[in-house]
């Protein structure tokens, strides 16, 4: 027995040797594409996996640990690109927590060190580029990259053409020395300009924000760097003489004095709870702002607990990152292939093998259109980079080019409809597509179909895609039209329909005659007219007949709609086939005129106001603000201009704000909002 045992121990060591020596190859590799070529293969999700593995399979087999691993060191080894630079103090790396389990067990062995009265400094991940900032007597003399954590490189040049650098600190006096340390990063949304102007031009475009940033900042001329809209945000430092800070709360202040950039979204809690308070606002807004994050930093507050628990070679054990669920992965294109929607658009997407990211397991993802396509160069049998961010439609990021198979050809976009056969046509400026087969195309009449059902237009429970397409196989439905015709014979020849499913769907479908004209409209399918804008249409014209009837002069000085959405409303209701469908839906007795705003809505707190809602609210979701607003009175609007009355500003507010401060335009914060709705419903109830 004891032989066997023996000889059991011996076979799991031998194999967990080789694996630790297959993941520290991979790691390796990996880390010298990320951080040295700004070229990475793989997803930061699926290199923390790799890194986790090798983790444990140390702690259970600790005599297979050695100094060069992967887990005793925090970068790679610096090319000779730049000058070295060699840090006074590590620049150390995180150890990371990915469910609030791991991070109660962290911060219990925390308090088991320190004692229980531990405060926890929260601030975002930022996906960006780490760098130490020197300020000898308040001026800025060094500027260097993480390297392998003692040695980075020397881009002071660079460094200094990032506006949001100062070159001089404002507070009086200066220390004798300090290096902060932060990240560099892009925005995204000049990411997205910056891919435009490269894929304009004819050059790559980067894969994310953090290769962008990457590649901006490691410029041997300083005027690239200069010319790409970079920026800092300050979390730490490394080392100071002639100023000793108490806490870490503390630095960050001491670093808004002296006009250092931090994040406006950190913040200090007493306790674990605050934390994970913290965290679930965070992942649930992590796009509300506009850099890009992976997860939350949590950090013991107190610089004398900081320095009673020290850390270990490679991280301090007073921090630690919560990641955040993935939202990249790479995987492999099977095919592309196109789907013709609701509007006859024409949308490519990919047919991946599946992986999972952000929470859910991807099979398809959307390619947008043939230029980008095109711009993205993505093949059939490519590895590509899949990004699905919150709720938003999954899509393919670029390839992996170093992984392109030899023969790999082009994609060609198909020049008929794939469901009726139709060829397609592309319009002058347009950026899609279309099959112009408008009533006979069962692809477009069964999107139509869904989305006038669905629950943001008319809201038809019972009436799903698999329905609507049944229907329209057996010709019962043409069009939205027909829905109001269905009897309860029909339905009871359809597969799956009882009593109780039948009169559920027919009463669904006569509630729906009675919804607000608005919806109506998102159901009508007029191109470009989404739920905001049929809102904005119905409050100006209160009726279907007055907005047909509209000039296409009249319906552009509508605030809020432009001479696009005008020319396509006026063009939907010239013509014949959409105006014989209103008059059938009218004899169906669907609503056509709102009735006429209540007396809450001419008298309520907020009447005759304009409002716009900007950043993340705590207390309500934007929807649930937006309904509450209009209850009032108010009209909330999508744009700030002059008449504006003023704007309710959340957490990381965006441009709205900045246009509101430009014009003078009042800006008040969520809780004055909700004084000025008179409170929220049930406040002060017993």
């Amino acid at each position: 027995m004891t032989a066997s045992r023996t000889s059991t121990a011996e076979r799991e060591r031998a194999e967990a040797k080789l694996r630790v020596e297959e993941l520290r190859e991979q790691l390796n590799y990996h880390a010298y594409r990320y951080h040295v070529l700004d070229d990475p293969e793989i997803s930061d999700a699926e290199y923390d996996e790799l890194m986790r593995e090798l983790v444990e399979l140390e702690e259970r087999f600790p005599e297979l640990v050695t100094p060069d691993s992967p887990t005793q060191r925090v970068g790679v080894t610096p090319t000779d690109l730049f000058a070295p630079v060699q840090h006074r103090a590590v620049m150390l790396s995180l150890d990371n927590a990915f469910s609030p389990d791991e991070l109660r067990a962290w911060a219990a062995r925390i308090e088991r060190a320190v004692g229980p009265d531990v405060r926890y400094a929260c601030e975002l991940k930022i996906d960006g580029v780490a760098v130490a900032l020197t300020y000898e007597r308040g001026s800025l003399v060094r500027g260097a990259t993480r390297g392998d954590g003692r040695v980075g490189e020397d881009i002071t040049a660079n460094v200094r053409t990032v506006r949001s650098v100062p070159q001089r600190l404002t507070v009086d006096p200066p220390p004798e020395l300090i290096e902060v340390r932060g990240e560099i990063y892009l925005p995204v949304p000049a990411f997205e300009r910056l891919n435009e102007e490269l894929t304009g031009s004819g050059q790559r475009p980067f894969a994310n924000p953090r290769n962008a940033a990457a590649g901006s900042l490691r410029q041997k001329d300083p005027k690239v760097t200069a010319s790409r809209p970079l920026s800092l945000w300050v979390h730490s430092f490394g080392w100071a003489e002639g100023v000793r800070f108490e806490s870490h709360s503390g630095f960050l202040e001491w670093c808004r004095n002296a006009r250092l950039p931090v994040p406006p979204t950190s913040e200090t809690v007493d306790d674990l709870d605050g934390v994970l308070r913290y965290l679930r606002h965070w992942e649930e807004h992590r796009h509300s702002v506009d850099w890009e994050i992976d997860g939350v930093v949590v950090k013991v507050d107190q610089t004398v607990y900081q320095d009673e628990l020290g850390a270990t070679s490679h991280a301090p054990r007073w921090a630690i990152a919560y990641k955040f669920p993935p939202e990249e992965r790479t995987t492999v294109l099977r095919r592309i292939d196109v789907h013709t929607g609701r509007t006859g658009v024409v949308t490519p997407f990919a047919v991946l093998e599946p992986v999972h990211v952000g929470g859910v397991t991807v099979t398809t993802a959307t390619l947008h259109n043939e230029d980008e396509v095109r711009r993205k160069d993505v093949r059939e049998g490519d590895t590509v980079i899949v990004r699905r961010a919150g709720d938003v439609i999954p899509e393919v990021v670029g390839p992996v080019l170093s992984k392109r198979t030899k023969g790999a050809r082009p994609w060609r976009f198909p020049r008929t409809c794939g469901s009726c056969g139709t060829p397609l046509v592309r319009r002058e400026g347009e950026a899609y597509w279309r099959c112009p087969n408008k009533r006979a195309c069962p692809s477009q009449n069964v999107e139509w179909l869904s989305a006038f059902s669905s629950r943001g237009a008319m809201d038809i429970e019972g009436l799903g895609y698999k329905t609507g397409s049944l229907l329209l196989d057996l010709g019962w439905v043409a069009d939205p039209g027909d829905v109001y015709s269905l009897t309860r014979e029909q339905l009871a020849q359809l597969p799956g329909f009882k009593e109780k499913r039948i009169r559920n769907l027919l009463e669904a479908i006569e509630a729906s005659k009675d919804r607000p004209i608005w919806r109506l409209l998102v159901g009508l399918n007029i191109p470009h007219v989404g739920t905001t804008t049929a809102q904005i249409l119905a409050r100006a014209f209160g009726s279907i007949d007055r907005l047909a009837s509209a000039t296409r002069e009249e319906i552009d000085a509508v605030e809020g709609i432009g001479p696009e959405i005008a020319s396509s409303v006026v063009e939907w209701f010239r013509d014949e086939r959409n105006r014989a469908l209103l008059d059938r839906l009218r004899r169906a007795g669907v609503r056509m005129v709102d009735e006429a705003p209540s007396a809450r809505r001419e008298a309520g707190p907020l009447a005759g106001k304009t409002i716009v809602l900007t950043g993340g609210l705590e207390s309500m979701s934007r929807d649930e603000a937006t309904r509450l607003a209009e209850e009032a009175g108010a009209h909330v609007a999508s744009s700030v201009s002059k008449k504006t009355d003023f704007v309710v500003a959340g957490a990381s507010p965006g441009s709205k704000y900045d246009k509101a401060v430009q014009l003078g335009i009042e800006i008040v914060d969520e809780r004055e909002f909700l004084r000025r709705l008179g409170g929220m419903p049930g406040e002060g109830e017993a």
